[in-house]
């Protein structure tokens, strides 16, 4: 992965929130039963290569000029080599100043990031929905925030660290397995250890900008409308 690219919200984004129409979506994965469709980008996800690791290297790189009053400036992405696997996750928030918490997710990159003042400090690959149950686009606030969630609609499986996205089931959540030839009902799913993070610091009303092949970098803006 080039680490000045990330495949998120878009240069400037004034997206409206897609609560309305979206399907039903529950948490619980379901395998597919066809081959996964291969993703035709650079950023794709790779089969991993043994057991993943949280990755965490010192970042060094050029700082394009930028407004230091913008929030919504970024100010830097993490250093990750090559595309993030499935259940690889990235995690770097030392001496990161305290500002406004966004996260992005892409449904072509299959990759969610968290940026705090406009420094991305979180990186996984992440599990989206199927065809027939597809994870909307748009800006979502956390509605709600359930540490130990289930899916009442779907056997009571299990969506611990729960952030909710919109009021007809879709959410950020744990409890996945996070691996090729999975998908969910339309949530986010998300490893364990990562999106335990996520929770600790993620408050209500907090914006999540969701992407299909956006691309954007350092120097690009998280600003976001929501109607």
């Amino acid at each position: 992965m080039n680490s000045g690219i990330k495949w998120i919200g878009g240069l400037t984004l004034a997206i409206a929130a897609l609560v309305g129409g979206a399907t039903f979506v529950g948490n619980p994965l379901e395998a597919q039963e066809s081959a996964p469709v291969t993703i035709a980008a650079q950023d794709v996800l790779a089969e991993p290569a043994g057991e993943p690791d949280m990755i965490s290297r010192e970042v060094v790189q050029p700082q394009p000029a930028y407004d230091p009053e913008d929030p919504f400036v970024i100010r830097r992405v993490l250093p990750i080599d090559g595309p993030i696997r499935y259940g690889e996750w990235h995690w770097d928030d030392e001496n990161v100043p305290p500002g406004p918490l966004v996260m992005t997710v892409d449904l072509q990159a299959r990759v969610l990031s968290v940026f705090r003042g406009g420094y991305e400090i979180g990186a996984a690959a992440v599990l989206i929905g199927s065809p027939d149950h597809p994870t909307p686009t748009g800006v979502f606030p956390i509605l709600t925030k359930e540490r130990h969630n289930v899916s009442e609609q779907y056997n009571n499986a299990p969506m611990p660290w729960t952030m909710r996205l919109t009021w007809d089931g879709v959410a950020i959540h744990g409890g996945s397995t996070v691996e090729r030839g999975y998908a969910s009902h339309g949530c986010i799913g998300t490893p364990d250890a990562f999106v335990s993070k996520i929770y600790e610091i993620a408050k209500v009303g907090d914006v999540v900008i969701i992407t299909d092949g956006v691309q954007t970098g350092v120097g690009g803006s998280l600003e976001h409308g929501e109607g």
